[in-house]
């Protein structure tokens, strides 16, 4: 059963198409990549799934429920969270307030009600720090919740990012090239983490450069190229998909 159709999406940029026309599906509780040279259009796509930016064309569902056209916190109140290429953390707040801005999409308390300290949202309170305290613990990040999370190595902010996500206690989430700076055991210990979220009910589309990673981990990958959808397969069949060879490596004519 698919949890988020696309279909016919594009997006143009002046002159230049950076999402042409691509339709996917992704099943309920599988790991999909998203590959493709640089300038494929591959963070475009998330911008556009996660409503960061509006598709000229061509729609989205998510459990049968149209996304196109939402905007990001809409999106985010379906159950779809995001990280991004460039970690985005808050300044001058700890690692564990910044998984708590995640958790505390699912609140009930808004900035009245907040403003005004009312008794009801001193327990929600309690309940969301624990959520994000739960978020921290499970990508292995407890004994930072107290640090300044932009002192943080790279690593451990890729970590708490992904933390926020997760309080945020999506059914899709969106990974853009979360190994980006990551070194080989990292990375090694991100694709296990990977693992774990998805055998949590967690649905993952991954967009990633290292192959290695994205092999071992993904159900299916998606291929894009200029903009459009070249191959979607299981792994296997994508290191065999002759037109995938050529686009990352070139042909042999190209490089006479």
């Amino acid at each position: 059963m698919s949890l988020l159709d696309v279909t016919g999406l594009g997006r143009s940029f002046g002159g230049l198409r950076a999402v042409d026309d691509v339709s996917f599906g992704l099943a309920e509780g599988s790991i999909k990549a998203v590959i493709g040279p640089n300038g494929a259009g591959k963070t475009t796509l998330f911008n556009l799934l996660s409503g960061s930016l509006r598709s000229d064309s061509g729609t989205v569902l998510f459990d049968g429920r149209a996304v196109h056209g939402k905007r990001p916190h809409e999106v985010a109140a379906l159950g779809i969270a995001r990280t991004f290429q460039h970690v985005r953390l808050f300044h001058q707040m700890s690692a564990l307030d910044n998984v708590m801005v995640g958790a505390h999409r699912t609140g009930r308390a808004g900035f009245l009600a907040g403003m005004l300290h009312l008794p009801w949202t001193w327990a929600e309170e309690r309940v969301l720090r624990d959520r994000a305290m739960e978020a921290l613990a499970f990508v292995g990040a407890a004994h930072l919740a107290d640090a300044d999370a932009t002192s943080l190595a790279y690593g451990q902010q890729r970590a708490v990012e992904l933390a926020r996500a997760l309080a945020l206690k999506p059914r899709l989430l969106l990974l853009d090239e979360p190994a980006a700076g990551l070194n080989m055991h990292e990375t090694r210990e991100l694709g296990a983490l990977i693992g774990r979220i998805r055998d949590r009910g967690v649905t993952v589309l991954i967009v990633e450069h290292d192959m290695s990673l994205v092999m071992k981990i993904s159900d299916e990958i998606l291929v894009l190229s200029y903009g459009r959808k070249i191959a979607e397969d299981e792994p296997l069949a994508i290191q065999k998909n002759e037109e995938v060879v050529r686009v990352y490596l070139g042909s042999g004519d190209d490089d006479a």
